[in-house]
């Protein structure tokens, strides 16, 4: 029986910090003062209440997140808020505009085409989305509903380096791989949506940080789960809702306040991507990274070798050596190292090492 952790690479689900892991441990079987385990108490209780609440005040508190927004505990992951975003607020104007940057955002898009019009505002897919586009290239509607946009890539591993200017309209973003990996001025968004399963907890739970007046949007004749309206009146609580997700976020906000919020956390994720980034350029003729140098995601780095038959040899090797996860994902192949808030600096450190064996020995 395997007792040693491994490095995990994953894209996601992913890591998560061992000492969250070790004080849910302590508390999976019976939590203090109460006498039951934590995936066994009501969402109903008073010890649930605490449980929620802390997890939003700290969550608050580590974003700066304004008065004037709701912070919600959802299910269904991003894939849902493909179609609610849409079917709640493109109920003003029937058109929105979508920036396309890879795989999660096509898949956003053809959500919302189901519920109006949308421009694409601009894409990157001629260029197999390699980059992010400049503040020059987008071509917004000052009319939209909102402006939608993905912050990073998992897949393709490009991560915005700005905030896009969009006027008057109301900006919506998909963080669900780079959320509180940095600093972010909530203010300028109208809706931020973010799986949990990346940077802040398990897969199950999805946040969502919406300004108070988008609500407003929120139509009666909507069906009564995909009513942001109804689950910001019910504090997350209008079903059962992942309870056990949302204790082990709680305990990730603490980890993060205990590390020093998010700008330390901002400092650990560009000391570990540089790393791996100034290996990849010193080797760039065994070693070819896939991003332009300006787009580049802190939290996934994917690379190529020279052929196919030597980076399926690298996985078989790097798995046998601890180093899981590596395969990139199928749609682009190659590998990818996924390194989110809690992957060890050391972790970076070996497979650099690793890779520069694999290179004398390949």
């Amino acid at each position: 029986m395997q007792q040693q952790r491994v490095y995990n690479f994953s894209a996601g689900p992913a890591v998560l910090p061992e000492e969250v892991l070790k004080e849910a441990q302590e508390h999976l079987y019976v939590l203090p003062g109460v006498g039951m385990s934590v995936l066994e108490i009501s969402h109903r209780s008073k010890t649930f209440d605490e449980i929620i609440h802390n997890a939003e005040a700290l969550m608050r508190e580590l974003l700066n997140v304004p008065e004037n927004y709701h912070i919600l505990f959802l299910q269904g992951g991003a894939t849902l808020q493909f179609s609610m975003v849409p079917m709640n607020l493109m109920t003003t104007k029937n058109k929105a505009d979508y920036i396309i940057t890879g795989y999660w955002s096509q898949k956003a898009l053809k959500e919302a085409k189901k519920v109006g019009t949308i421009n694409i505002a601009a894409t990157t897919e001629s260029e197999n989305f390699t980059r992010i586009p400049k503040q020059s290239e987008l071509k917004l509607d000052p009319d939209a509903a909102y402006v939608h946009y993905t912050s990073n890539n998992t897949i393709f591993g490009t991560q915005w380096n700005y905030i896009p200017e969009v006027g008057n309209v109301p900006l919506v973003c998909d963080m669900s791989s780079d959320f509180m990996c940095r600093p972010v001025d909530v203010s300028k968004f109208a809706l931020i949506y973010a799986g949990a399963q990346k940077n802040i907890g398990p897969s199950g739970v999805t946040v969502v940080i919406i300004r108070k007046d988008m609500l407003e949007r929120s139509s009666d004749s909507l069906p009564i789960y995909l009513n942001y309206k109804i689950h910001a009146d019910n504090f997350s609580l209008y079903n059962t809702p992942n309870c056990f997700g949302i204790y082990i976020i709680g305990l990730v906000m603490k980890w993060i306040k205990n590390k020093g919020g998010l700008k330390t956390i901002q400092k650990m994720n560009e000391e570990k991507a540089k790393i791996l980034y100034d290996f990849l350029d010193e080797n760039s003729d065994y070693y070819r990274g896939t991003v332009q140098k300006d787009s580049r995601s802190l939290m996934n780095i994917p690379f190529r070798l020279p052929n196919e038959e030597l980076e399926n040899k690298l996985i078989a090797e790097a798995t046998k050596a601890g180093f899981s996860g590596l395969k990139g994902h199928k749609s682009v192949g190659g590998l990818r190292a996924s390194i989110y808030n809690a992957f060890p600096k050391k972790g970076v450190e070996d497979l650099v090492e690793f890779l520069k064996e694999f290179r004398k020995k390949n």
